[in-house]
């Protein structure tokens, strides 16, 4: 690590909650010249490291506990706008990506992608680029082409859905979001509208199907 300092190499967190994987990481960003500044196995911890290292790139697994990769990518464009983060997963598809590009996310890599896709996606966005997986990219072109009538949710809409859908109720989605119960039953009723369905659990079931929420 330290024989790369004279460089000024990339700086990069990766956090992933798979012991192996991270290991497997950040040993074969190293080799490619590339700084792992840290070592993260959640997303608070992550966010910690990130606050404390400020390193230009945070690659980070999409599930992790405690905090998710699209939320830690929300709060960390908001406090550290100077940390580009990449999304690391193996579950990709158009709404994950589209959710988040939204949150501030600027590059989303599929876990089957070489591992030379990774360093790639490294350096594109530490020279300020996005980098999307050329799978998913694919995956959003056709889906953009052909979405045709498919209802437009907002963020918050998105994200009530997918917290409901995770079965939490009003009050426990207030909490997650800072908006109040009545808010999110506000939210709720219009992503209904938007969606034609009668019942909570119809717009939850169509939003999913739409590829709307993941």
């Amino acid at each position: 690590m330290s024989q790369q300092s004279a460089a000024q190499p990339v700086s990069c967190l990766v956090a992933d909650d798979h012991p192996a994987v991270l290991e497997a990481v950040g040993d074969y960003l190293e080799q490619a010249g590339i700084r792992v500044a840290g070592r993260a196995r959640d997303g608070e911890e992550a966010l910690q490291k990130i606050e404390s290292l400020r390193p230009d790139v945070a690659l980070v697994d999409l599930r992790m506990p405690r905090l998710g990769g699209i939320e830690l990518a929300r709060q960390v464009a908001r406090a550290y706008p100077d940390t580009a983060v990449i999304l690391y997963t193996g579950y990709g598809d158009r709404a994950q990506l589209t959710e988040a590009l939204d949150a501030g996310a600027r590059g989303f890599v599929l876990k089957e992608a070489p591992l030379d896709d990774l360093v790639r996606a490294v350096g594109a966005v530490a020279r300020g680029d996005t980098y999307v997986d050329p799978v998913l990219a694919g995956v959003l072109a056709t889906a953009s082409a052909g979405a045709g009538q498919a209802p437009t949710l907002t963020q918050r809409e998105r994200d009530v859905l997918r917290l409901l859908a995770d079965g939490l109720s009003n009050e426990e989605i207030g909490k997650r979001l800072f908006i109040s119960a009545e808010t999110v039953r506000t939210h709720i009723r219009k992503a209904m509208d938007k969606l034609d369905a009668d019942t909570r659990t119809q717009a939850v079931a169509k939003a999913i199907r739409q590829s709307l929420i993941a």
